[in-house]
């Protein structure tokens, strides 16, 4: 009996030790400092008051979606993310971008005035670049002082060349400076034009030269528009381009006029010729002529006509021409004696904007005289030291 109570003692008194063991361990664990805390995030799904059926991926799938991109967590309250209602933030605009495109052609012929005759749309399609490079104009020397009679436009070899008007094909091939065939004639492979209209009485027309290839042939008749050939490099030439004249009266190279004052100018642009002088009223050769576009920052360049070769307008008189400017307010500017000279203008689109310059004297910006008359206009601006 005694040694039953004894077994039944020692029973109980390993229990308590065990008891007392496994509490100590787990107080321990339970205060233990030397671990990092990472808290641990769990998105719980709202649930209405009637909903008793566990959310579906469909589910699970809307609610992601709404929540807002990149959301701050609160390591604290989880549960209840609301969505930050969405958002439109206009960008700020860049910069305009630079493009060779151009607006499209007033209707053609286009004459804001009695002395104007832009009768002729460009021989470049708008969907190529069709602006005449400005450092080498009509009226500008390059090859052995050799005055240009037209204007260059730049335009990869195989660029469709369009007829500038109606009219008839009175010559195709080579030769067109001498007016009988020569295979290295100057204008390459060239076309020429004798048009269905005329100015004053005289006939006109247009030349075409430079070209890879020719798709009329001489008497055909032709449209606005229609194929004439492929730009090329024959003749004489530094690269690939459309050589384009203008000729008044006789059809020789020595009756051209300026063809950015016949060609139809983009929608919204404008054109400025001036006459530039001397102090003396002796026409300047070669004078260089800035044109700033201060809101653009912008500078166009231009050289005042070589001695020979070339013709003024009846009307304008001029020995300069910038085309294909956009509407808006520009400076001119020039050096002469040493001085700077400098006057705004305003070109206004569609039209031509006149300036005299006279040396000392400085810029005007008065209305060309009718024909015939003496040039005075009135001194608009005063040197610049």
């Amino acid at each position: 009996m005694l040694l039953s109570s004894l077994k039944k003692l020692q029973r109980l008194l390993r229990i308590l030790v065990l008891v007392v063991i496994m509490t100590a361990c787990q107080s321990s664990q339970s205060t233990s400092t030397s671990l990092p805390f990472f808290p641990t995030y769990t998105l719980t799904p709202q649930v209405s008051a009637t909903a008793a059926e566990p959310a579906t991926p469909t589910t699970a799938l809307s609610q992601i979606t709404q929540v807002s991109p990149s959301p701050v967590l609160s390591p604290t309250s989880i549960a209840t993310i609301t969505p930050d209602t969405l958002q439109f933030i206009d960008p700020t605009q860049g910069p305009v971008p630079v493009s060779s495109w151009r607006p499209p052609l007033y209707p053609n012929p286009w004459a804001p005035t009695l002395h104007d005759h832009f009768y002729f749309a460009s021989p470049i399609a708008a969907n190529e670049i069709n602006i005449p490079v400005q450092d080498y104009r009509y009226g500008g020397g390059f090859f052995e002082d050799v005055v240009h009679t037209g204007v260059d436009i730049p335009a990869p070899k195989g660029t469709p060349i369009l007829s500038a008007a109606p009219g008839t094909v009175i010559w195709a091939g080579y030769g067109v400076y001498q007016g009988g065939v020569d295979p290295t004639d100057p204008y390459g492979l060239a076309v020429t034009i004798q048009h269905d209209f005329g100015y004053q009485n005289q006939a006109l027309f247009t030349v075409y030269g430079h070209m890879d290839e020719i798709n009329v042939v001489e008497g055909q008749h032709v449209e606005t528009g229609d194929l004439l050939g492929l730009v090329g490099e024959t003749g004489k030439v530094t690269g690939p381009h459309l050589h384009f004249e203008v000729r008044i009266g006789e059809n020789n190279f020595f009756t051209t006029r300026n063809p950015e004052l016949w060609l139809v100018p983009p929608i919204g642009w404008g054109i400025i010729a001036g006459r530039i002088m001397d102090t003396v009223d002796q026409l300047i050769y070669d004078q260089q002529i800035i044109i700033t576009n201060p809101q653009r920052e912008q500078n166009w360049f231009a050289w005042s006509y070589g001695k020979t070769s070339v013709n003024s307008d009846s009307y304008y008189q001029e020995n300069l021409v910038i085309g294909d400017l956009p509407a808006g307010n520009y400076v001119l500017r020039t050096a002469f004696g040493g001085m700077n000279f400098s006057v705004p203008i305003e070109v206004r689109p569609g039209m031509v904007n006149y300036f005299t310059f006279r040396g000392f004297r400085g810029f005007s910006l008065d209305a060309p005289p009718a024909p015939g008359a003496d040039f005075t206009p009135s001194p608009l601006e005063t040197p610049i030291p």
